[in-house]
């Protein structure tokens, strides 16, 4: 949360010697949050007044969710206000380096692949070979073996597809073919019999989701 909220305060200004009241009820609503005050690493204005009747003072004021110490601080940048009377402020924000996935291997619901995917699934659990369990390392030899069988299974049928801003993980078989449909013939009643379906699948999806999230509470 950033922003001018003029007010004045010793608890953020040194050159101010006074505290207001106001300033309990800001830390009570920011606090509220779940955030804190960041400290400026240089204790300078970040308004600055043309006349003498005033003073500069510091009245903008950033607050965030930290609990690192790498991230409890700001810098005010006065040489940056040009023809403004405030400075600028920034806070650098560490991220770490990680990898962030593009692509992913899916199996569509209700597809072809997802009932290749099954039968491979059953025939490994056929062929798992339990007649012979006297020990622990044999237990794990033959969990390892139908493991091993469940990721060929799913190489074998899933798709890798990639993940952008516009994938959809509601999306099915049906969307695309009513989709395919409309643009193969422009005609408004199966653009509108693809937003029905569209619709449907929305909802069939996220009342499944919300019923997972129910279940596991």
């Amino acid at each position: 949360m950033v922003g001018d909220f003029n007010i004045k305060d010793s608890l953020w200004d040194l050159s101010f010697l006074h505290y207001l009241f106001i300033s309990n009820d800001l830390i009570i609503i920011v606090d509220s949050f779940h955030l804190s005050l960041l400290s400026s690493t240089n204790q300078v204005p970040t308004r600055y007044v043309d006349n003498l009747n005033n003073t500069n003072s510091v009245i903008d004021l950033i607050f965030l969710q930290c609990n690192s110490f790498k991230l409890n601080n700001h810098f005010i940048h006065p040489e940056w206000c040009l023809s403004s009377d405030y400075a600028l402020l920034t806070v650098i924000i560490p991220i770490s380096d990680n990898i962030i996935n593009t692509h992913k291997s899916t199996i569509q619901k209700n597809s072809v692949e997802e009932e290749l995917f099954i039968k491979d699934i059953i025939s490994a659990i056929k062929n798992l070979n339990i007649s012979n369990l006297s020990d622990i390392l044999l237990l794990e030899k033959a969990v390892n073996n139908f493991a091993k069988n469940m990721d060929n299974a799913w190489n074998k049928n899933a798709k890798l597809t990639s993940i952008t801003k516009h994938s959809k993980s509601w999306w099915d078989n049906n969307c695309s073919k009513d989709l395919k449909k409309y643009r193969s013939s422009k005609r408004f009643e199966n653009w509108k019999f693809f937003h029905k379906t569209v619709k449907n699948t929305k909802r069939m999806f996220f009342d499944l989701k919300i019923t997972e999230i129910a279940n596991k509470k």
